[in-house]
C-alpha cells in the first residue's frame, strides 16, 4: 500500500490558506466590534441574530458567535467536505477569539468614528475584506451559508437567495428593535459587503474572454503567445460580406486587456475584437514557459486548446 506524503509546496500552500483564513477572520472581527457594533448596525447571517441578542442582553457577542453557528456547521459540516468543516470552524474560532480581543477597553482608543454612515460604508468595506479572504481560503464565517448550500442542493433557490431571505427577516426585526433607520443603515452594510466580497473572490483575477475575427490569425495568435503567454482556440468563420475569416478565442486577465488592444492594433488594423466579463475560471491558464507547451504548436486546434 502506498502512503502519499504532501509535498513541501503544498504543505506550504496550505499553510498559507490558513494564514489568509484567520487574517480574513481578524480583520471581519474588527470591522464588526469596532464600527458596526457601536453603532448598532447589524450583520446579516447568525452573525447578525448574535448582534441582536448581544445588543438585548449584553451576553458577549463572542460567545454567542460560537454558540449559534456551531449546531449549523455541524449540520453543514456532515454534508459537505471535511476541509470545509475544519476552515469554517477555524475561521469561526479565530473570529470569536478577535471579537473578544477587540472588545476591550484597551481597544476603544482604535474606533475609527461613530459616524453611523461612514461606519456603515467603512465598516462593509473591512467586513467585505475579511469574509472574502474567508471564502476565498475555502471557510465561511457563517453557519447560516452552509445550511443555504444543503437548501440550495434540495430546491430550485440559490444559496444567494437563500442567506438573503434570512438577512431580510434580520433586518426587518432589527428596524422594529432599534429603529427603521438602523434597518436600512444594515440593509445598506450588506450590500456593500456583497460586493466587496465578490471583488476578493473574482474582482482580482476577474477574467476577460476575448474574441478577435481576422485574416491574419495566425499571425495575431503567435504574438498573444510570445506576449501574453496565451494559448489561442481557432475556429474557421465566414462574414456575409467579408467572407472567410479567422476566429479567434482567448481568456485573459483585465490587466492584459491593454496589452492585447496593441497586439491586435499592431497586426491587423482591421480586425474586429469583442470583450465580455468571464466570472469564473476553472482550470489553469497554460502560460509560454509551460515545459508541456515547449513540445506543442504555437496556436492549438478548439478540440486540444485549454485555455
Amino acid at each position: 500500500m502506498t502512503v502519499h506524503t504532501p509535498s513541501k509546496e503544498s504543505l506550504l500552500k496550505e499553510m498559507l490558506h490558513y494564514i489568509v483564513l484567520i487574517a480574513g477572520s481578524v480583520i471581519a472581527a474588527f470591522a464588526l466590534e469596532n464600527m458596526l457594533v457601536p453603532v448598532q448596525i447589524m450583520d446579516g447571517g447568525m452573525v447578525g441574530i448574535a448582534m441582536i441578542i448581544s445588543t438585548l442582553t449584553k451576553f458577549p457577542l463572542s460567545l454567542l458567535t460560537i454558540l449559534l453557528n456551531l449546531p449549523l456547521v455541524w449540520i453543514g459540516g456532515r454534508k459537505l467536505s471535511r476541509s470545509f468543516f475544519i476552515r469554517t470552524l477555524t475561521a469561526m474560532v479565530s473570529f470569536s477569539l478577535a471579537i473578544n480581543l477587540f472588545s476591550s477597553g484597551f481597544f476603544e482608543q482604535f474606533r475609527l468614528t461613530d459616524d453611523k454612515l461612514l461606519a456603515t460604508v467603512f465598516g462593509g468595506v473591512l467586513l467585505g475584506l475579511g469574509v472574502g479572504l474567508v471564502l476565498l481560503s475555502g471557510g465561511c464565517l457563517d453557519g447560516t451559508e452552509a445550511v443555504a448550500i444543503l437548501i440550495s442542493r434540495k430546491t430550485n433557490f440559490s444559496v444567494g437567495q437563500i442567506v438573503l431571505f434570512f438577512n431580510v427577516l434580520i433586518y426587518l426585526t432589527a428596524g422594529l428593535l432599534f429603529g427603521l433607520d438602523r434597518a436600512m443603515y444594515s440593509m445598506l452594510t450588506y450590500i456593500i459587503v456583497s460586493r466587496i466580497e465578490d471583488f476578493v473572490n473574482t474582482g482580482m483575477q476577474q477574467g476577460k474572454a476575448v474574441m478577435i475575427i481576422t485574416d491574419h490569425g495566425e499571425q495575431i495568435a503567435q504574438e498573444i503567445y510570445d506576449t501574453l503567454g496565451r494559448t489561442v482556440t481557432v475556429m474557421e468563420g465566414s462574414g456575409l460580406i467579408s467572407g472567410e475569416k479567422t476566429v479567434l478565442y482567448c481568456v485573459i486577465t483585465r490587466i492584459e486587456l491593454a496589452s492585447m488592444r496593441k497586439i491586435i492594433e499592431q497586426n491587423d488594423y482591421s480586425a474586429f475584437m469583442s470583450v465580455s466579463d468571464v466570472s469564473e475560471i476553472i482550470g489553469k491558464h497554460i502560460k509560454n514557459n509551460s515545459p508541456i507547451l515547449r513540445t506543442l504548436p504555437v496556436v492549438e486546434t478548439e478540440e486540444t486548446d485549454k485555455s
